[in-house]
């Protein structure tokens, strides 16, 4: 299968350090990888509501943001979640992203579920924190969805950056770019499975 990328950019800035740090990892793909970009800021979706004890689900038309952005997802093998870290975890535009996965899984004709099993989930993130580890929640968001659906998780490229640009001064974040995703991407597991073997 040709790989088809999908980068979903989180930020409510446009070229901030994480979607430069994704740009610098998206130029290592080879040219005939297919890559698609979406700002959320762009595509504003509505209040993700629960939907599921009071009526059936509908699946959105696709002039609509919720639509394109549900045929995007359906269409990658890989998902790129480019995202800054804020309050140590997805922004608020991201996290309304994932909120719709909920209702996409009971969305008739999608086959939300089946189709994301096996794909790919990425994620990309500065954050202003020299420890890494502040990260840990984004990381655990990311690969914990990515474990229900029974995704592939290739984990986060982090680099350093607050003001603008800060991110390309951070010399090991563009050196990991430049592999980042060059790599075999494990099926995801919940920490809990890891721990039991």
């Amino acid at each position: 299968m040709n790989r088809r990328f999908l980068f979903v950019l989180g930020s409510a800035r446009p070229d901030g350090n994480t979607e430069l740090l994704a740009r610098a990892a998206a130029e290592q793909l080879p040219a005939q990888t297919e890559q698609r970009w979406i700002r959320l800021v762009d595509h504003p979706l509505p209040d993700f509501v629960d939907l599921r004890h009071d009526s059936d689900y509908v699946r959105p038309p696709s002039d609509t943001p919720t639509g394109s952005l549900l045929d995007a997802t359906l269409a990658a093998t890989d998902i790129v979640i480019a995202s800054p870290l804020y309050w140590y975890s997805v922004s608020s535009l991201t996290k309304r992203y994932l909120d719709h996965w909920s209702g996409w899984l009971r969305t008739p004709g999608t086959d939300f579920k089946a189709t994301m099993a096996g794909r790919t989930l990425w994620g990309v993130a500065a954050l202003a924190d020299s420890e890494p580890s502040v990260a840990d929640p984004y990381v655990g968001t990311l690969n914990n969805s990515a474990a229900y659906l029974k995704m592939r998780f290739g984990g986060v490229l982090l680099g350093n950056g607050s003001a603008p640009g800060d991110v390309l001064q951070d010399t090991a974040a563009l050196a990991r770019a430049k592999t980042f995703f060059a790599r075999e991407a494990p099926l995801a597991h919940f920490p809990y499975e890891t721990a039991q073997g």
